[in-house]
């Protein structure tokens, strides 16, 4: 069985990026104009990873970001890489929320969901199923490396979950445009869910 690549890069940015505002599932914003003018110019000054399919989370900032950097190739949408669903602190920042006891225990990790929002386990859940969606579809089709257009927080979470070498999920943060490339050996990932990551976009 042939080794997978998958390439987890992260959509360009929108408003809501240089705003620094939590917009998650709720909230789907396009790319910035300087956003799309950012990635036009990776695209050019820099080579992305040339891959046999594109994945998307749904959401439509990384449709867009997948369109400008695989214009020829189809996107395959993956329900389940959508953003976090932020709750009540959906489109505000961490300024506005410093005084929520709620935001502050969040934060400091000792409640494990948003109030109105999403469990971060079931979150962290919802994305290795997402990966494992990516790694049948490959499998069946015959495809050995594929990109994989995703959020911030989303790609964080998944390889502090499920990378080696081991990272907490801050370490793992990307810059728009950017990211991280996986090796997927299948035998050992269907034993223990366990990705390599290999190198950066």
């Amino acid at each position: 069985m042939k080794t997978l690549k998958i390439h987890l890069i992260r959509h360009g940015a929108t408003d809501a990026n240089v705003l620094g505002q939590y917009i998650g599932s709720k909230t789907d914003l396009p790319l910035s104009p300087e956003g799309l003018s950012e990635l036009r110019l990776l695209k050019e000054n820099m080579e992305y990873p040339q891959v046999d399919c594109i994945y998307s989370s749904p959401m439509l900032r990384c449709k867009q970001t997948a369109a400008v950097l695989y214009p020829e190739q189809e996107i395959t949408a993956v329900e389940n890489l959508k953003e976090y669903d932020f709750g009540d602190f959906e489109g505000k920042t961490a300024a506005e929320l410093e005084h929520n006891p709620d935001f502050m225990n969040w934060a400091a990790g000792k409640i494990g969901a948003t109030p109105g929002g999403e469990d971060n386990a079931d979150f962290v859940k919802r994305l290795c199923i997402g990966l494992n969606q990516i790694v049948l579809d490959m499998l069946e089709k015959g495809t050995t490396s594929s990109a994989v257009i995703m959020h911030g927080g989303a790609i964080m979470m998944l390889l502090a979950a499920a990378a080696v070498p081991r990272h907490q999920p801050v370490e793992w943060t990307a810059d728009n445009g950017r990211g991280y490339s996986l090796l997927i050996t299948p035998s050992l990932y269907h034993k223990s869910g366990i990705v390599e990551v290999y190198d950066i976009v």
